[in-house]
C-alpha cells in the first residue's frame, strides 16, 4: 500500500458518519497506544475503526502530542459565522457549516419533530479545551435571534428543537442567511 493509498484510506474512515458514533475509548488508551506504551488490544482496535468520531479524536491527539505548545495555549475562539450559500432548491436543508469550519448545524427530524444539532468538528484549533470545558454556546441567526444555545456534551455537541415556524432553509433566507456561533457565560434568554 503507498502512502497516497493510505492517506486516502484515512481520510474516507475519518469521513465517515455513523449514526449514534460516540466517543468509545479514553484519551488515556489513546495517547498510550500513540505512545507504544500499550497496543490496543483486538476489541479496542475493532472499537476505534468503527467510530469515526474516536478516530478523529486519536488524530487530533497525535498532532497535540507532536506539537505539544499547542495543547497549552488557552482556548482563543470568540466565535464563528456562516452563511447560506446553496440557492433553494426546494429540498430540506440538512447541513450548514462555518467559515471557519469549525461547527456544523445539521436539521433533523425526530419522529415529526425538527430539530437542530450544532456539531464541534473536534479537529479544529482549540476544539479540545472547548471540549474538555463544555463550553456553553449559542447559535443565533441573521436578525439576532437564538436558534439553539447550551453547554457541548462529551461528543461536542448541543441540540434542541427548531424554534420557528418556518422552514429552516426559509427561515434562513429571511433572516439574513447567515448565523453565527459564540460562546456566552451564562444563558441567553431566548428572543421572541
Amino acid at each position: 500500500m503507498t502512502n497516497l493509498d493510505r492517506k486516502l484510506q484515512a481520510g474516507a474512515l475519518l469521513a465517515r458518519r455513523v449514526e449514534g458514533d460516540a466517543l468509545v475509548l479514553a484519551d488515556a488508551v489513546l495517547l498510550q497506544a500513540l505512545s507504544g506504551s500499550r497496543p490496543l488490544t483486538h476489541g479496542e482496535r475493532a472499537a476505534l475503526q468503527a467510530s469515526p468520531l474516536t478516530l478523529r479524536r486519536m488524530r487530533h491527539l497525535a498532532a497535540a502530542v507532536r506539537t505539544p505548545h499547542v495543547r497549552s495555549q488557552p482556548v482563543s475562539w470568540s466565535g464563528s459565522a456562516g452563511l447560506l450559500r446553496a440557492a433553494d432548491s426546494g429540498a430540506p436543508l440538512e447541513v450548514l457549516r462555518t467559515d471557519d469550519r469549525m461547527w456544523r448545524l445539521h436539521f433533523v427530524d425526530q419522529r415529526g419533530i425538527a430539530g437542530v444539532v450544532v456539531q464541534l468538528d473536534l479537529d479544529a484549533p482549540g476544539a479540545a479545551q472547548l471540549l474538555a470545558s463544555r463550553a456553553t454556546i449559542a447559535v443565533r441567526d441573521g436578525a439576532g435571534s437564538v436558534i439553539v444555545q447550551g453547554s457541548l456534551d462529551a461528543d461536542g455537541e448541543c441540540e434542541g428543537p427548531w424554534p420557528f415556524a418556518a422552514s429552516p432553509a426559509v427561515h434562513f433566507q429571511r433572516h439574513g442567511a447567515r448565523f453565527d456561533v459564540q460562546p456566552i457565560a451564562t444563558p441567553v434568554p431566548p428572543s421572541t
